[in-house]
């Protein structure tokens, strides 16, 4: 088995176990047919409907009923593409935490150097993947900014998804923690707006400010004192499996039972200052699963081919010699595009607190 061959690179990656990503994972999994073995992806989204059927003179036996429109798309989804050269010096190197004298040969620690190095770069475009969920989100659009290099930037794209204006944002009267806030009224104002479309309202998101000053509410406190006679849920901070995400617990607005969660996950924005992917003051209302991520197929000159590849899948991964300078190189390789399923399945809030 060529271990630089890149089926078998694919193998390994497709065996790997991705790093996990919360706005990705919750709000934009990718399944099945989102994986696309084209250089574009078809984006569709629809319209949620709340329409009701009319009753009927038997003499006339039915009513035709037109189906709801849907807007569709053809977009070639953006590249990401960070790779990672090996040289002779980094084989000569101690790895971090291993042992002075291993006794392993170059070939064996290029290898060992290679899958960890396909872990690492796999995760920088999850956190990418990351900051495109939440952008897509926030905006209901995503700039893109390409690259050149690490310093000249390319080409600026916008996707977007809707036509002249998007109906996903919703304006606070007075921050929460202000003396005129209306915590609950907001949140239940926005939930309406998802059902209306038809849409669902299963989690309010909550930025680190927003979330902090949400528990020091006194409307909160009382209204989950056990004793009030009122049953609004139930405030349990805990933990999840995702790098500063926690569940706050549960709270009834008008009876739209959320979940409550709080978003203090952190990325690194290239000049070493760490940077919330979600606003620290800002709130969203929605549910799991309202869009996927989708993928373009990769095309590129496989390690001892002359012709060209495509390869769909999430991470394509490279191999490529420089013989004349001794350098190997990996590439991993992905074209990703966030999309919502409904038209505005998110209604977000921007400076909800102080």
């Amino acid at each position: 088995m060529n271990f630089f061959d890149t089926y078998t690179l694919l193998a390994l990656i497709e065996e790997s176990v991705p790093a996990p990503s919360f706005f990705r994972d919750r709000y934009f999994p990718t399944g099945e047919g989102d994986i696309f073995a084209s250089d574009k992806v078809l984006v569709e989204y629809s319209k949620g409907s709340q329409k009701m059927a009319a009753f009927v003179d038997t003499e006339v036996g039915d009513i035709p009923v037109g189906r709801e429109g849907y807007k569709v798309f053809e977009y070639a989804p953006p590249c990401i593409a960070p790779s990672r050269p090996l040289s002779v010096d980094d084989l000569k190197k101690r790895g971090f935490g291993e042992a002075l004298l291993p006794g392993s040969t170059p070939a064996a620690r290029a290898a060992k150097i290679t899958q960890k190095d396909l872990g690492e770069l796999g995760d920088m475009i999850t956190r990418r993947e990351e900051w495109m969920s939440v952008q897509t989100m926030i905006n209901n659009s995503c700039t893109i900014q390409t690259y050149i290099d690490g310093a000249t930037q390319g080409q600026q794209l916008y996707v977007k998804f809707f036509d002249s204006s998007s109906d996903h944002t919703y304006t606070v009267g007075d921050e929460w923690d202000d003396t005129n806030g209306d915590f609950f009224g907001d949140v239940k104002a926005m939930c309406r707006m998802l059902n209306k479309r038809g849409l669902k309202a299963a989690d309010l998101i909550l930025g680190t400010d927003a979330a902090d000053a949400v528990l020091g509410l006194q409307e909160v406190r009382d209204l989950l004192n056990k004793n009030s006679g009122i049953i609004v849920g139930q405030i349990e901070e805990e933990l999840s499996r995702y790098q500063g995400i926690s569940f706050m617990g549960i709270l009834n607005f008008g009876g739209f039972k959320l979940n409550l969660i709080c978003a203090d996950e952190q990325y690194d924005d290239g000049t070493g200052t760490m940077t919330n992917y979600f606003p620290e003051k800002g709130a969203m209302v929605t549910a799991p699963g309202c869009g996927h991520m989708v993928y373009g197929q990769v095309t590129q000159i496989d390690f001892g081919d002359k012709d060209y590849t495509s390869h769909a899948g999430r991470r394509v991964p490279k191999f490529s010699v420089n013989q004349d300078k001794n350098i190997r190189k990996l590439t991993v390789t992905a074209r990703p595009l966030a999309v919502p399923m409904n038209y505005c399945p998110y209604i977000y809030a921007a400076n909800a607190v102080l």
